[in-house]
Formats: C-alpha cells, sequence, structure tokens
C-alpha cells in the first residue's frame, strides 16, 4: 500500500480571523471538496460546505436542519482555499477554524448500487463525497467510488424535514449506528441494511435518515490509506496521569475526533493547528454550537495519541470509544525517514 509522504495535500486544518466582508482564506494548499468551519469564539452552528452540492449551501453538523443556501456565506471552493462573504456564521469578526478535505473535484455519475449516486472520489486518501436520491426501498445499496470498504461512513438527508446524521463505523459494526448531531450512545439499528460496506457500496435500509423516498442525501465515506488516516477504538483506563495510548497505525494526528460509544457524550475535535503543542487542549464538539474550550485531553505523538485525563468523555475507566484521525506525517516516509514527536 501506497504512504502518503505529504498528507496536507489531502487534509488540512486553516485558521483565521472573520471580517464580516469579502474574506479570500489561502494557505489550504489545495482546493478543497468540503470545508467544515466552526466559529471558535461564539455560539455559531458547525457549517458544512461541499463541491457536489455547491458553494453557498450549507448544512449543520449539531442540527437536524436540511440544507439551506445563503448567497454570502462560502462563495467559491479555490485553488488554494476558499471564500467567505459577509454571513456571521462563518466570517464575524471573530477567530474561526476551518477543516478541509480534497475528494476528487469534479464529481460523475457511479451506478454500482442499486441507487445511482453523483461521487466525486479520491482513492489515493480514501475520501469522497456521494449524492443521492432516496427511495424509500429495502435493501438499497449507493456506490463510494473508492475502490476499498470504507471504514467510516457519515450521511445527511438534505432536503425536506430533514433529520439525525447517522454514521457508520467499523469499529461498531454494520449493525449499529452512531449519530453525528447527538451525544447518544451507539445504538442497534438496521440503517445499513446489517450489512458491511464492500469495495464498490454501501447498504441502506428503509430509515427516512438514509433512504427517504425522492429525498436528497450526501454522504462522506472515508477508508484508512497507511500514513493518512485511521479509524479505531479503544477503551478508557480512567487515569489522568497514565492515560490511554491509542495507536494511530504510524502516523502522528493533525486532526482527532473522539466519541463515547457505551454512554451519552459529545465528539469532541482537535487539532495541531489550535494546540500547536502539548497538551492538546484547544476543543471543540461537533454535535454542539458552543465556542471552543480549553481543558488538557491528549498530546499528539509520532505514532498515535496518549490520553491525558480521567474524565468520562475520553477516558472514563473501562468506557468505549471510536476515533477518527487524520495525519500531519506518516511515522515512516516512503523515503524511510521518520516523523519527530511533537
Amino acid at each position: 500500500m501506497a504512504i502518503i509522504d505529504k498528507p496536507s495535500d489531502y487534509f488540512n486544518t486553516k485558521l483565521y480571523t472573520g471580517n464580516s466582508s469579502t474574506n479570500a482564506i489561502t494557505g489550504v494548499g489545495f482546493e478543497p471538496d468540503l470545508v467544515w468551519i466552526k466559529d471558535r469564539d461564539d455560539t455559531s452552528f458547525h457549517t458544512l460546505f461541499d463541491s457536489i452540492r455547491g458553494a453557498t449551501k450549507r448544512i449543520f453538523t449539531n442540527s437536524t436542519n436540511a440544507e439551506d443556501t445563503v448567497s454570502n456565506s462560502l462563495t467559491s471552493f479555490d485553488s488554494d482555499g476558499f471564500t467567505l462573504g459577509s454571513h456571521g456564521g462563518t466570517n464575524s469578526n471573530t477567530n474561526h477554524v476551518s477543516w478541509n478535505w480534497k475528494a476528487g473535484g469534479t464529481a460523475s455519475s457511479n451506478t454500482d448500487g442499486s441507487i445511482t449516486s453523483n461521487v466525486s472520489a479520491s482513492t489515493t486518501s480514501g475520501f469522497s463525497i456521494v449524492s443521492y436520491t432516496g427511495t424509500g426501498n429495502a435493501d438499497e445499496t449507493v456506490g463510494h467510488g473508492l475502490g476499498v470498504a470504507p471504514s467510516m461512513i457519515i450521511v445527511k438527508r438534505r432536503s425536506g424535514d430533514a433529520g439525525d446524521w447517522r454514521c457508520y463505523h467499523k469499529s461498531l459494526g454494520e449493525d449499529y449506528l452512531i449519530r453525528l448531531n447527538l451525544t447518544n450512545a451507539s445504538l442497534d439499528n438496521p440503517s445499513w441494511n446489517d450489512t458491511a460496506p464492500t469495495s464498490s457500496v454501501f447498504s441502506i435500509g428503509t430509515n427516512g435518515d438514509v433512504n427517504t423516498s425522492g429525498g436528497n442525501h450526501i454522504a462522506y465515506c472515508f477508508a484508512e490509506k497507511q500514513g493518512f488516516s485511521k479509524f479505531g477504538s479503544y477503551i478508557g483506563n480512567g487515569s489522568a496521569s497514565d492515560g490511554t495510548f491509542v495507536y494511530t497505525g504510524g502516523m502522528k494526528p493533525a486532526f482527532v475526533m473522539i466519541k463515547r460509544t457505551d454512554a451519552a457524550d459529545g465528539w469532541i475535535m482537535f487539532d495541531n493547528k489550535r494546540s500547536s503543542f502539548n497538551i492538546v487542549d484547544k476543543n471543540v464538539q461537533a454535535n454542539s454550537s458552543n465556542s471552543e474550550t480549553t481543558y488538557g485531553y491528549l498530546d499528539f505523538t509520532s505514532n498515535g495519541f496518549k490520553l491525558r485525563m480521567n474524565g468520562a468523555s475520553a477516558n472514563g475507566s473501562g468506557a468505549n470509544y471510536i476515533y477518527m484521525c487524520f495525519a500531519e506525517n506518516p511515522f515512516v516516509s516512503s523515503t524511510g525517514v521518520p516523523a519527530t514527536a511533537r
């Protein structure tokens, strides 16, 4: 398996200060296909834009709201970032964080599944954006374009009354879902038709959040790639002095999101730009509009992350957690050069 020597070609965190006017955000390093923005200083919603749905069309991870169009929000995806209008949720005169992923650019039709999808996929980085129209029927499949089975799938109904964000995670398995907009524990539910995703499709049942008849849906699909991304689970040990160490497949994290799965707690998000050295303490929650808080959660190491707290949200004794992680550096590059610890 090829190693991505420069993960920032496919994922990058970009911090910026809003100006309540036209604001060209540069320095991302590529033209993003998915931009996730959060105001760090205010209680604005987490706002997502992607290249399939198009600029100005937003959805919120901490809400069940349907997609809406705001002409002065994110107005374009650019070669080195994106441009914002004057809308306060994404460009108020405060500090903001954006997480940016590169997929495959212009989408194309995919007929691998029983439902035809529109897909922008990067098989190199293992990320695709998938748009499809639901049927309401059981035993449907949707093509994802990755060429390998995704480890995590995040689905949102965009139209109508909308609904919860439903997530598949390989550590929970195909019988379970967990909801991105809620703190709830994982749930035994047939949203994925009790069928694991394959190298070409993922399965959906009759639940309206993933398969409303005539409803428009968007899915973000992630496959593990050596040295770039990891999706796994761990058990907390309840120790602040010597917390659980999580090996991330041989890479130094740039971004980690953690969710407890056996009890209610938030989706906690960390990155190497808001916390540029250990302890990694600046965090927001994907399920909440709350502003950024500071709490000494964890360290990023050259090959994983080490918990530095004993709270139930990330390191409760015997508690179960899932995570998604993207790399700053592979532990060892394709040239044999090791990554350095922080």
